[in-house]
């Protein structure tokens, strides 16, 4: 069955979901990057962000089956974070990824309204079987929005990442194509 992408714009209730474009790459999604608060669980804060590393982000998804999405806020359409989904057209999985950098909207629903979004798109791809997310163990909101999304527990790797000098786990996490 061939892969068909989900048809952007995507709306849910607080949040419409849009492919991020070289023009959503500005200086406050740079500095959301390079907030440490914003990236605290995430490998990208290992690095340091600029406008040109993220323009070259941007374009690794360009001729390729997987998607970079911005989180926009329904009511003023403002950019508040980023959304990620790795497809394997082989294999009909697709691995999630969220970032909401706009920390004002944090713990509102916003997050959880893209995620359940963009998961459900996901699963209504025909050749879409299941569809994965990880997060380390320390990471209590991305826990709670991907319990609240129903994805089941997998397994785990143990210590497998430091963040602030200690080691953590990452977790695994999948929910399955419900025909």
């Amino acid at each position: 069955m061939p892969y068909v992408p989900p048809p952007f714009p995507l709306h849910g209730k607080l949040t419409t979901l849009r492919r991020f474009t070289p023009a959503d790459v500005g200086e406050r999604y740079v500095s959301w990057l390079n907030d440490p608060d914003v990236v605290r669980y995430s490998n990208q804060r290992l690095r340091s962000h600029s406008l040109e590393s993220c323009r070259a982000y941007l374009a690794s998804f360009d001729g390729t089956d997987n998607l970079f999405a911005g989180i926009f806020r329904k009511d003023d359409d403002a950019l508040i974070g980023t959304m990620t989904a790795y497809i394997s057209r082989h294999h009909g999985t697709a691995d999630m990824g969220i970032m909401v950098g706009d920390k004002s909207t944090w713990g509102k629903g916003y997050g959880q309204d893209a995620w359940n979004t963009l998961l459900c798109a996901l699963l209504h791809i025909p050749m879409m079987r299941k569809v994965t997310a990880g997060t380390l163990d320390c990471n209590t909101g991305m826990l709670h929005l991907i319990e609240r999304s129903h994805m089941q527990f997998e397994g785990a790797r143990m210590q497998q990442e430091l963040v602030e000098g200690r080691a953590r786990d990452v977790r695994y996490f999948a929910r399955f194509r419900e025909d």
